[in-house]
């Protein structure tokens, strides 16, 4: 360990870590836990077991995000400079070691309401830790295998509230909105390949945009936004607060995807907007649900979207999402 590099037991590592959890995506994770939360059981009596597996679905994506990052310092270091990995200021056995363990609380909180949890928990944990190696090999995999983690998250929500059996998540509406996170994030992921091309390619990853191109990318992204809508409209009671959230998430998808269609230079620089807009566009469309299932949180379900929009404001790298 050279004299840059913090310890785990370094204040400086701990802000560095929290660079790499991207607490501007943490409401991601956040949102679409809550809804199948709101799902399993109208959110109008919040107890204990409510609030940490609230905690452990906020915090899951940034252990997530950190334990991916250790598998992609190569590119990271040409597109991502900025990160504290790519400036060997933290060590990767340590980034590892604490989201491991974050990752393990997380599962463990989810799993005291419902033991159940403890299947998708493992499961959750695996896909984040091979998400990596199929990104690299597989341009046909690499949004669908990360975008199969996030989709775990609503089921994992319902069993919460629920207290159901396996069984009990075989209904419809949870499936549909399991299939809508799957695909309102695959775009995300599909689009915000878009801002990592040149260093993917320089790095080996035959990731969708470098194997296929940009408009070939973003022709994708338009297919999977209308399905992740018609999902969406299909379990909305179109009530005004979630009609307004649905009409927000098709209008934000859909100005993304026209940027990054009539963009004078297809290139990184311009694919920061069509990402900021499928981030804003999976927050509301998961919004609009939770409106639909527990009207009497409004107040709440406003305040956060208003506070992603500032901590996404404050990200550390305007051009990174």
């Amino acid at each position: 360990m050279n004299s840059k590099t913090f310890a785990i037991s370094n204040i400086k590592f701990w802000t560095s870590f929290w660079v790499h959890m991207r607490p501007y995506l943490l409401f991601i994770s956040g949102i679409a836990g809550m809804a199948g939360m709101a799902m399993g059981k109208p959110l109008t009596e919040i107890n204990i077991y409510f609030v940490l597996a609230a905690i452990a679905f906020f915090l899951s994506y940034g252990f997530g995000q950190a334990l991916t990052d250790c598998y992609q310092v190569d590119t990271d270091k040409i597109s991502s400079p900025y990160r504290p990995l790519s400036k060997e200021i933290i060590r990767i056995r340590d980034v590892k070691l604490i989201s491991i363990i974050g990752l393990i609380f997380c599962v463990v909180f989810l799993l005291l309401p419902n033991y159940r949890n403890i299947v998708f928990g493992i499961l959750s944990i695996i896909g984040l830790w091979t998400y990596s190696g199929i990104k690299r090999q597989y341009w046909f995999l690499g949004p669908a295998h990360n975008a199969w983690i996030v989709a775990l998250l609503p089921i994992m929500g319902y069993l919460v509230t629920s207290g159901a059996g396996f069984s009990g998540i075989l209904n419809i509406e949870l499936l549909v909105l399991v299939l809508m996170n799957f695909f309102a994030y695959a775009n995300f992921v599909l689009i915000g390949y878009l801002k990592d091309i040149e260093a993917d390619r320089k790095t080996g990853y035959k990731t969708f945009p470098v194997v296929h191109g940009w408009d070939k990318t973003v022709f994708l992204g338009v297919i999977i936004s209308i399905v992740s809508a018609v999902l969406c409209a299909w379990i909305i009671d179109w009530s005004t607060y979630s009609t307004i959230c649905f009409i927000l998430a098709c209008t934000l998808a859909a100005t993304g995807h026209f940027n990054s269609i009539f963009t004078n230079k297809k290139s990184e620089e311009n694919a920061r907007i069509p990402i900021e807009m499928t981030v804003r566009s999976f927050l509301l469309w998961n919004l609009a649900v939770i409106f639909s299932l527990a009207p009497s949180l409004s107040l709440w379900l406003v305040a956060y979207y208003l506070i992603f929009e500032f901590v996404l404001y404050l990200r550390p790298d305007f051009n990174q999402i």
